[in-house]
């Protein structure tokens, strides 16, 4: 029998009442499959992308669990370890949202912010912390501190932190950990290094997997621009005629790694565009100002790549450009859905060099129809060209002029 209502999910009463205030009434596919047998103390290994309701999925059966007993000084009771600082900000605030009734205190060991108030926290004991790696084991050493009560730990997002260069600092962490503790495990893939980790650190978990939301609103126009010059410089230049030719209010541009995001931010400013890059290498207190002037309209144009983007909120974005194609098809699911959100109007552009042509036929078996091209599409030529790895005209000394 399918689970229609949170009330069946095995959750608290004073949970279940935060879930009613928060407006909602029935749980997604993730939060039906993953909350009842969390709350009974078993490991979870849940592949789930961003926007499947994946938070709450962990977060509603910790506080039902964390509702008995005390924390005590420098000892958190549960820890979740999220890859960057605004998804442990968005993780905190869904605590708070359904923690209302209970008196659980938190802390957040994330870069970028004064440490002092957390610290204080922690001196007299937190129920819940949140933390990126990197943070928690610089307190760690400190011996501000101590993780030997963690009884439930959630990793979130495993393999953004694969991307980021985290494993090692979670190996390190789940060592520092009892045995003896619940683990709540999520990732959108399982690569190699994923599967190592979940068969090292959880203990006969329960896997639940969700069918990615590989759907694309239909409120986003999809277009495509066949760049025959696949030279870095040339595909620069198509970018700003597109940007200048489309009624563009503001833009997130993707490029497939952290060194093509940065060129192309110089290159957007240098053109006289209002444009902020995000990208892996970045500290979080740039990240967190890049973040907010694009909110606020004060840049326009946002050059990212993949990691730095995931699990961001930012409402009202009319464009989003793909520089590179993604390598993965669900990866461009995820890059244009940040577009056309709540109904509004949203268009995604993406460049397609002659390289690429591959991974643009696994897009459009994954749309389910052919794509719209601007201008001329790639010949029969093209696509049988495809894959001998040509590089197109023009040479280094080119790229670096423009």
């Amino acid at each position: 029998m399918e689970t229609k209502t949170f009330a069946e999910l095995g959750l608290s009463s004073k949970v279940q009442a935060a879930i009613s205030a928060a407006g909602y009434t029935s749980p997604t596919p993730i939060q039906a499959a993953a909350i009842p047998i969390a709350v009974t103390g078993r490991d979870v290994l849940g592949i789930a992308q961003t926007g499947t309701g994946k938070t709450a999925s962990f977060v509603l059966p910790m506080i039902t669990r964390l509702e008995t007993g005390r924390a005590r000084a420098r000892m958190p009771r549960s820890l979740i370890l999220a890859p960057t600082r605004e998804l442990a900000a968005q993780v905190a605030q869904s605590f708070e949202k359904y923690g209302i009734n209970n008196k659980l205190s938190l802390a957040l060991l994330i870069g970028g912010v004064s440490m002092d108030d957390q610290v204080k926290k922690l001196d007299r004991g937190v129920d819940v912390l949140i933390a990126t790696p990197g943070r928690l084991l610089d307190h760690f050493q400190r011996g501000r501190v101590m993780l030997m009560g963690v009884e439930i730990l959630v990793i979130d997002e495993a393999d953004r932190m694969l991307d980021m260069g985290f494993i090692p600092d979670i190996e390190r962490i789940c060592k520092l950990l009892p045995p003896r503790r619940q683990t709540l495990f999520f990732s959108a893939t399982m690569p190699p290094e994923i599967t190592r980790l979940v068969s090292q650190f959880l203990t006969n978990p329960e896997r639940i997997e969700v069918a990615p939301p590989a759907t694309t609103a239909k409120t986003i126009t999809q277009l495509f621009r066949f760049c025959d010059n696949g030279e870095d410089w040339a595909k620069r230049e198509v970018l700003r005629e597109l940007i200048s030719s489309q009624n563009v209010k503001n833009a997130i541009i993707f490029c497939n790694r952290k060194v093509e995001v940065a060129i192309l931010h110089k290159s957007l400013v240098k053109h006289g565009f209002s444009a902020g890059a995000l990208h892996g290498d970045m500290d979080q207190k740039s990240r967190m100002e890049t973040l907010d002037k694009f909110r606020s309209g004060e840049l326009k144009l946002l050059a990212a790549s993949d990691v730095a983007a995931r699990g961001l909120d930012i409402p009202d974005v009319s464009h989003i450009f793909n520089f590179d194609l993604p390598w993965q098809s669900d990866d461009y699911v995820h890059r244009i859905g940040r577009t056309g959100r709540a109904g509004k109007e949203g268009v995604s552009t993406s460049l397609v060099t002659i390289d690429e042509l591959k991974s643009l036929k696994d897009i459009e078996k994954m749309l389910g129809e052919p794509v719209v091209w601007i201008g001329e599409p790639p010949s029969a030529e093209d696509f049988a060209e495809a894959g001998k790895k040509r590089r197109g005209r023009g040479g280094r000394g080119a790229q670096r002029q423009r």
